[in-house]
């Protein structure tokens, strides 16, 4: 019965509350409605234009801005999409194991190993990247802006027989540059 009762009072309280607030949107309605009565018709029409003006302008910069916003986010995304599935088909071409296995099987090359990386990433349009010998593997490390020029260098490498026995990719997020760490091995 009490729980009733604290029920019923607690909805006339919220009632009461909302007609007070009715009761004050309508006075102030009312207000505006005498004051816009009270203007000339030359005055009523400036109103009303800059009134028009101003909700076009809202209306369309918000929504130009908020565009803006969509699109530059959806481009974002993409990228970053691209790049993840991109990263997950390069998975398959790390091998800790070739490291050991070209090791053992040597080879003799026309040029020196590290000589040769430089120069297929320089075909690639990679410049400045730091290619060094280690042994029989070789490390490079470099930074791009362009993911497909980084995929299309990291594709003639492995076409020329390099094995990637470890490849770091990181995208940098303010500049969005795509940063290589690798160790191949022929």
């Amino acid at each position: 019965m009490k729980l009733l009762q604290r029920r019923a009072k607690s909805r006339a309280k919220d009632s009461s509350s909302a007609n007070v607030i009715s009761e004050r949107m309508n006075s102030y309605q009312n207000m505006l409605w005498t004051r816009w009565q009270a203007l000339s018709s030359r005055d009523q029409v400036a109103l009303g234009i800059l009134l028009v003006f101003l909700l076009l302008f809202v209306g369309g910069y918000g929504g130009y801005s908020v565009h803006q916003a969509a699109k530059d986010s959806k481009s974002d995304y993409q990228e970053q999409i691209a790049d993840y599935f991109w990263l997950r088909a390069q998975a398959g071409n790390i091998n800790s194991n070739a490291l050991s296995a070209a090791n053992t099987q040597g080879g003799d090359a026309e040029m020196p190993p590290a000589s040769s990386v430089s120069s297929l990433l320089n075909a690639s349009s990679i410049n400045n990247a730091q290619v060094v010998a280690a042994g029989g593997a070789v490390q490079l490390s470099f930074t791009h802006p362009s993911q497909a020029v980084v995929s299309a260098a990291l594709g003639k490498l492995e076409q020329q027989g390099w094995q990637f026995t470890q490849l770091s990719i990181q995208q940098d997020l303010a500049t969005k540059a795509i940063q290589v760490q690798a160790a191949v091995v022929s």
